[in-house]
């Protein structure tokens, strides 16, 4: 009978196998991830028990919100005992704490549906919403600024106003604007409501555009004026006149060489604007009547529902982190240096 004899590449593997992980430990993209996650813990806890306590001080209670203002004083009183709103807040926050660590968010004071299916209902419109003013956004500000510092005169200052104006007019007004101009007079567009894809993709879509665009103005502009001002500084470097010198085609050197070096601010700036679109959804949300967790908050915070409350505020929490996490990798793959530490 033939033995079987093991290579010594087969010998070594157990070194070459630790050796492997810890490659992959200190591989940068894991160390990006692994440290981004490690700041999540305790941001979660800080936004979590910040909420807690200022939903909590706002005048009036959950038990007031489901009565009525016209409510008697003992019937108030023993509901607000049935919920028990009348614990200390560190009493109330502890018990939350408790279930959430084992992924319950709890029961919605208000209606009694569990939080997390309530907010997993009004999900895809803000995701929907924040998506598409993104790469709206995204796109649309890098072209111009690109455009603009390539062609600069008009262009330029055309580019410049734009940012002020898109700095300037708040969401909501542009919002109210729009349904003026689109939804009311020339009627291309509904002025709300919030149609599902699954139900009509031409209906989600057109449900959609106004508020983008609403939301997506001010992205634009930041992201533009960053990109133009970037983009001047490298095409007015050494290395690109020495690339124009040696005959390279335009393409490549407003591609492959300016705009490569220029994105590493713009992309500081493009994840800043998606933590902001985030928070834009609640006023959007709010007046283009879309179903989605902004509204959902709004009428949470003034309802003192805090279970929905703070269920709202550890999902935005996990986005923003998510983002700043996207945000990272996206800079440690431009910039060698980032890899490097």
């Amino acid at each position: 009978m033939s033995g079987v004899t093991a290579s010594p590449r087969a010998l070594k593997d157990p070194a070459g196998s630790a050796v492997a992980r810890l490659e992959v430990i200190h591989h940068p993209i894991v160390r990006v991830v692994a440290r981004r996650l490690a700041m999540a813990i305790p941001l979660l806890f800080i936004v979590s028990a910040s909420s807690f306590v200022l939903v909590s001080l706002t005048p009036g209670d959950a038990a007031q919100s489901i009565l009525g203002l016209n409510a008697p004083q003992d019937a108030v009183v023993r509901l607000r005992h049935a919920l028990g709103l009348d614990n200390p807040i560190y009493v109330q926050y502890w018990d939350w704490l408790k279930h959430a660590l084992h992924g319950d968010f709890g029961t919605s004071v208000v209606t009694g549906e569990t939080v997390t299916h309530a907010i997993d209902a009004r999900l895809p419109p803000t995701l929907a919403l924040i998506v598409g003013a993104f790469l709206l956004g995204s796109t649309i500000g890098v072209g111009l600024g690109v455009l603009s510092a390539l062609r600069g005169g008009a262009l330029g200052r055309a580019v410049d106003a734009f940012a002020l104006a898109g700095f300037a007019l708040p969401a909501f007004w542009l919002g109210a604007i729009l349904i003026a101009v689109f939804a009311v007079k020339l009627r291309w567009f509904p002025a709300t409501g919030y149609v599902a894809f699954a139900d009509s993709p031409s209906g989600w879509l057109n449900s959609l555009v106004l508020p983008v665009v609403a939301l997506s103005v001010g992205a634009i502009a930041a992201i533009a004026k960053q990109t133009r001002a970037s983009m001047l500084e490298v095409l007015s470097s050494e290395h690109i006149r020495m690339a124009w010198a040696n005959g390279l085609s335009p393409r490549s050197i407003v591609f492959r060489h300016a705009l490569k070096n220029a994105a590493l601010p713009v992309i500081a700036v493009v994840g800043v604007q998606a933590v902001w679109l985030l928070g834009g959804t609640v006023v959007i949300e709010s007046v283009f009547a879309l179903p989605g967790l902004g509204s959902l908050l709004v009428s949470s915070s003034i309802q003192h529902d805090l279970p929905v409350v703070e269920g709202i505020a550890i999902y935005f929490t996990v986005i923003i982190v998510l983002i700043s996490l996207l945000t990272d990798l996206a800079y440690s793959w431009l910039n060698p240096r980032v890899r490097a530490q």
